[in-house]
């Protein structure tokens, strides 16, 4: 049943702690070295991802959104209901889960398939935050087409509608909780990220700290390869590519090639 898939482990203490501070010399002894690139932030621009970009609104604008209507956008709602939900299809077709599974040990079920998928959808919120009310906008359409996509899937699995129903809200619990956790560790140092990671992603179920550098890395450098992307280009096409979980040369950020679009935004 989805409600065991689901079910998180209950908190045990933080190994970690022992190995971060020096990060391991034992068993695959991972070093220091090269790790430079990811504990500076003069190559990325993580720090402003999480600012959205000031926006003079009038008053009667302020007064609507403060009702909870949206305010007039940069572009139209269905444009960037379009390009939500390519994005929201890149995170979840145009990422590699088998390898993830493989490399990280994790079991091949729903539920890490849901946790891979989240930590993507949230690096999408992080750049989005930067195109201000527009970009925020998208964000909450994203959101909610990852909430049909999940509930689809489990009545295409025929889970029981109301343990489905419980599953749900556990998950939208875990979900911002996960959000909080990567936002602060992407404003931090590799440490705090690490434990967002141990937390969120691997349910506090890794002995190995190779797959949490591993993890680290590859966070690190998909934020900084979608801070390349053009806004107005996300904002219109919802196109999104992600660099491979394992590379040679994961200092190396290539600009993508800027995708074309109409002018109906398809």
């Amino acid at each position: 049943m989805l409600c065991s898939i689901f079910q998180r482990r209950k908190a045990g203490p933080f190994q970690l702690t022992k190995f971060w501070g020096g990060l391991i010399q034992a068993n695959g002894a991972i070093t220091q070295q090269n790790r430079s690139f990811y504990n500076t932030f003069k190559h990325l621009s993580a720090k402003d991802s999480l600012q959205p970009s000031e926006e003079k609104v009038g008053a009667f604008t302020r007064i609507i959104e403060a009702m909870g209507f949206t305010g007039p956008l940069k572009y139209s709602r269905w444009k960037i209901k379009v390009a939500a939900l390519r994005m929201y299809t890149c995170c979840v077709e145009k990422t590699d889960y088998e390898e993830f599974f493989n490399r990280c040990q994790m079991p091949d079920t729903l539920n890490s398939w849901f946790l891979v998928a989240q930590l993507h959808v949230w690096m999408c919120l992080v750049r989005l935050k930067q195109e201000g009310r527009t970009g925020k906008y998208m964000c909450r359409y994203i959101v909610h087409c990852m909430w049909e996509d999940v509930e689809q899937r489990g009545k295409v699995m025929g889970i029981n509608s109301t343990v489905l129903k419980e599953d749900l809200k556990r998950m939208v619990e875990n979900f911002y909780a996960a959000l909080f956790g990567y936002d602060e560790g992407i404003l931090s140092d590799d440490h705090v990220l690490a434990a967002a990671l141990w937390r969120n992603l691997f349910n506090r179920n890794c002995d190995d700290p190779r797959h949490l550098e591993l993890l680290v890395e590859y966070v690190r450098k998909q934020v900084q390869h979608l801070d390349a992307l053009s806004g107005e280009d996300l904002l219109l096409t919802g196109e999104v590519s992600w660099r491979p979980l394992v590379e040679s040369n994961a200092r190396s950020i290539l600009k993508p090639l800027a995708p074309v679009y109409n002018d109906e935004g398809l």
